[in-house]
């Protein structure tokens, strides 16, 4: 004799997608990330105000964009607030990479009055924190992409290696 049995009818419940989740609280914590992210910065500079540290966060972020790319950029981008993310993501990546000091002196352009030596306390301030925000690990890979002289700009030793 041959029994045959039917598998019990499953309920499956979709996962809320990011079209249908509350978009007020993801703003609100996107913003709050943000936020977090920018006051950092306020405090690793010293700067008066936290609009001008957003001010000086956008320009680093759009500056360290165009030369992070591949899976260090999605994963930079990945560890940040979204807004953030869009600064790095948004920029068409460089064919050559600026050496550190080519790298402070280009921001040095996108900020009014900034000179080299106000420009590098700006990169730096910019720098050391995202490291912190995006961990050591991501940090090392990410000076690895980098020429040497970067390590200093994300608050690090710049160690030589010996041949």
């Amino acid at each position: 004799m041959t029994v045959t049995t039917t598998p019990p009818q499953r309920t499956t419940i979709p996962a809320a997608s990011p079209l249908t989740r509350d978009r007020g609280r993801d703003a609100d914590a996107e913003s709050a990330g943000w936020e977090k992210l920018t006051e950092a910065v306020r405090e690793a500079g010293q700067y008066p105000t936290r609009a001008e540290a957003e001010r000086v966060t956008c320009t680093v972020l759009s500056a360290l964009g165009s030369h992070v790319t591949g899976d260090e950029r999605v994963a930079l981008a990945q560890s940040l607030p979204r807004e953030a993310a869009r600064l790095i993501a948004s920029q068409i990546p460089t064919t050559h990479l600026l050496t550190a000091r080519e790298f402070v002196d280009s921001v040095a352009t996108r900020i009014d009055g900034a000179t080299p030596a106000t420009a590098r306390w700006h990169v730096s301030s910019v720098l050391t924190v995202l490291a912190t925000w995006a961990g050591a690990p991501l940090t090392t890979h990410l000076l690895t992409q980098l020429p040497p002289g970067y390590a200093l700009l994300f608050g690090r030793a710049d160690l030589a290696t010996t041949v």
